[in-house]
């Protein structure tokens, strides 16, 4: 269980009393000071100097005696001010740790016994705060830590309700429960004559530590018990209630004035506990303002019940509607735990306010799978004692297999003793508030907290395990980032909703039923639609060069699919000024295609293509078939996003992370290169990759790199014929075992050019 949280309280200081100022008087040297006589209960009146304003005489105080040390190591000693002997100090409550107000002295109640130690007003406490996970409801107890703490430390448990009898089952009357899947047993149980007041001090502090307001001593009882058994509870006035008690769903529609102060409007799916002309409680969640328990009540109703967990939740949540009630009933509570609770309850309200309690009132509708019968119950008023529900059958060699340790047998069966276990031969039966326990592999869990994972000793200190797809798409996309963050992008992170205008180029969405507010009703089919929003905050903040990336997932409506898409875009000067440099160049769809072709993907082509958000796009091929788009934005909307430059964006969806081959080294060639030019005059539409593919399947054992290094068009037609262009190229030869003649490197050179004319019917200019 985890401890988020340590706060003390109280003041536990030695030598502060209280102590009742008799005189104040004017200090003779300062204007802000008194000089006071205080009783201290001594005998002989101490006199004190003080600055405070706020007391009279006849008030009780705060007194520091000399040698008391308050928080912050301040030493109370006898001192002069202003030539005025002072013996001790008049405190305040943030000089005794126990409040924030500073302005003046802690004013005490007139009781308080004139010498006592402060701590008896203010005794100290510890308080933790809990981090209890939600498949361990029996914690959400004081009963339930306590219970834990003692099995963990070999402790003594020692629980309020031990001694407890759950008397007045002898005559049990029925209730009616028409909800009987939502409520499998209700329990009602009149008390007359109480005296409702103020709670008890210590009632009261044990409510305000852990973070619940005292109201009077019937409601605080009833909060109290549900913190010490983690059972809720409920107190009606009898006297407001119209008929019998029945529990049912609420009527559409049907309005209820919660003890909130608001109305709610209530569905058919909520469960209400009512009398016989309206709701007086929503089942679980919150009681009526109009049956609530005042300083007029004399006779209160009891309740306590099991509800369905998934009613409650839905309830709460449907009602915006939270307590510490239905916290407990969404998590699930211990049904044997249900008519304990009500004799704890009404234990402490006899001890209290008074009060005779009658026989309980149980309601169980028809073909409740609850098993309590009240019948059988009410043979004998006995003393409560644990409800076994299950077995789970537990190997010892199978605990001791899985944890690498030789736990002994009897401290396997004493660690779960120790949770209230019982040993039935081979199996193990479990308490009724453990409902996590449901396999052998939860009591070997158990063990092991008990005995300790650090003192299960290490066998290996690692183990060789596949890779997956999923590891693999990880490092790919690490891969990706680095790469990208290598040529100056930055990375954005933008939300999986967004709104409908970021999503307006595809035709069919997925759109969120409840959406927070107008930009978050879509499920982002794309990653541009939010990226473009980025570059649209960076230009109005005045960053007008950018360079963005995001990799993550986007929802495809068509197919119900969720996908791994990586996005960038690119605007402003490519390379920063400098005397060096004759003019800036903007981002283009070419340092795009080249950003791409550096990530590693494979081997990616370029086709012209359409786009209605890109003036200028291709599509992104990979092994032939399409993964994305890259171009510019239209300028009509570069201008709206106030970019001024053109705007180069892509978005490509990324294929499967393949299995990482083995690298392969190749040695640094021995032998010369040899170089050759060809300039070639190709129809418009010819592409590079057609070149390139066309040299390649040659597959000219002697070529080893093509490199295009110009291309020139002439719209008038005197270089270049029109509706054609010049492509330049560098082809490299290399033969690695030895140095290449001439006669070799020409006739390889007429081989490709050959094969250039015969496939694309391209000529040269020589």
């Amino acid at each position: 269980v985890e401890v988020e949280h340590v706060e003390t309280s109280g003041a536990a200081i030695d030598n502060v009393v209280v102590a009742q100022i008799l005189e104040s008087v004017q200090h003779p040297n300062a204007d802000r000071l008194s000089v006071c006589k205080v009783d201290d209960g001594s005998g002989t009146p101490r006199q004190i100097v003080c600055g405070a304003k706020n007391y009279k005489v006849g008030d009780k105080v705060p007194l520091a005696l000399p040698g008391a040390v308050l928080p912050g190591d301040f030493k109370i000693k006898v001192g002069k001010l202003r030539g005025v002997e002072s013996a001790g100090m008049l405190c305040s409550g943030k000089e005794l740790g126990i409040a924030d107000d500073a302005d003046g002295l802690l004013i005490l109640p007139q009781e308080a016994r004139i010498g006592a130690p402060i701590a008896e007003l203010y005794p100290a406490d510890t308080v933790l705060e809990l981090e209890i996970t939600p498949n361990r409801p029996d914690l959400l107890s004081y009963i339930g830590i306590a219970r834990e703490v003692a099995a963990l430390t070999r402790g003594n448990f020692k629980s309020p309700i031990d001694d407890l009898k759950l008397e007045g089952l002898s005559h049990a009357a029925q209730l009616k429960v028409t909800a009987v899947d939502e409520c499998p047993l209700y329990t009602a149980r009149r008390i007359d004559g109480v005296k409702v007041g103020a709670s008890p001090d210590w009632l009261k502090r044990k409510l305000e530590a852990s973070g619940i307001r005292s109201i009077n001593n019937i409601v605080d009882i009833t909060n109290f018990v549900m913190l010490e058994t983690g059972q809720p509870l409920h107190a009606f006035d009898a006297d407001k209630l119209e008929g019998a008690i029945q529990v049912r769903m609420a009527n559409q529609g049907e309005e209820f004035l919660a003890l909130d102060g608001r109305t709610y409007k209530l569905t058919a799916d909520n469960l209400v506990i009512a009398d016989q002309q309206r709701a007086v409680a929503i089942a679980g969640v919150m009681g009526g303002e109009e049956t609530g328990v005042t300083e007029s009540t004399a006779n209160v109703v009891l309740e306590s019940a099991l509800f369905l967990a998934s009613n409650i939740r839905r309830t709460a949540r449907n009602l915006g509607l939270m307590s510490d009630s239905s916290y407990r009933f969404e998590r699930g509570v211990d049904a044997a735990g249900v008519l304990v609770a009500s004799a704890r309850a009404t234990q402490l309200i006899s001890e209290i306010a008074g009060g005779n309690a009658a026989n309980w009132m149980l309601g169980m509708g028809e073909g409740s799978a609850f098993g309590f019968d009240p019948a059988r119950a009410a043979e004998t008023e006995k003393k409560v004692e644990i409800t076994y529900t299950r077995s789970v059958s537990l190997r010892h060699s199978r605990a001791r297999q899985l944890l690498g340790a030789d736990i002994s047998e009897s401290r396997i069966d004493e660690i779960l003793a120790a949770f209230q276990l019982k040993k039935e031969g081979d199996t193990w039966r479990i308490p009724s508030f453990r409902q996590d326990l449901t396999r052998e592999i939860d009591l070997i869990e158990e063990i092991t907290r008990v005995y300790g994972i650090e003192n299960i000793p290490a066998r290996e200190t690692s183990r060789y395990a596949e890779s997956t797809a999923t590891d693999r798409a990880h490092d790919r996309n690490m891969l990706l980032r680095r790469a990208l963050a290598a040529q100056g992008f930055y990375e954005a992170r933008t939300l999986s909703l967004v709104n409908e205008s970021a999503a307006q180029s595809v035709p069919e969405v997925r759109r969120v039923r409840n959406p927070l507010n107008s930009d978050q009703v879509v499920l982002r089919p794309n990653l541009l639609g939010g990226l473009l929003g980025v570059v649209a905050n960076n230009a109005r903040g005045g960053n007008k060069t950018l360079r963005l990336f995001e990799l993550g997932r986007v929802f495809h409506a068509d197919a119900n699919e969720e996908r791994t898409h990586l996005a960038f875009v690119m605007t402003g000067a490519v390379a920063e000024k400098s005397w060096r440099g004759d003019a800036d160049r903007s981002a283009d769809i070419f340092d795009a295609k080249g950003v791409l072709a550096s990530l590693g993907l494979g081997d990616l082509s370029f086709e012209p293509a359409e786009d209605p958000l890109l003036a200028l796009a291709a599509a992104v091929k990979l092994g032939g078939a399409q993964i994305g788009m890259a171009g510019q934005l239209w300028p009509a909307k570069a201008r709206e996003l106030d970019i001024a430059t053109p705007i180069v964006a892509v978005e490509i969806e990324l294929p499967a992370a393949p299995r990482i081959a083995a690298k392969t080294y190749a040695e640094i060639p021995k032998y010369p290169a040899v170089t050759r030019d060809i300039a070639l005059v190709a129809p418009e539409a010819v592409r590079h990759a057609q070149v390139e593919d066309v040299l390649q399947a040659l597959k000219e054992p002697l070529l080893e790199r093509v490199e295009l290094f110009d291309v020139f068009t002439d719209p008038e037609g005197k270089k270049v014929p029109a509706g054609q262009k010049s492509m330049a190229y560098s082809l490299t030869y290399r033969d690695k075992n030895r140095t290449l003649t001439v006669d070799e490197v020409n006739a390889a050179h007429a081989r490709l050019k050959d094969r250039l004319k015969a496939d694309l019917g391209v000529t040269f200019r020589e």
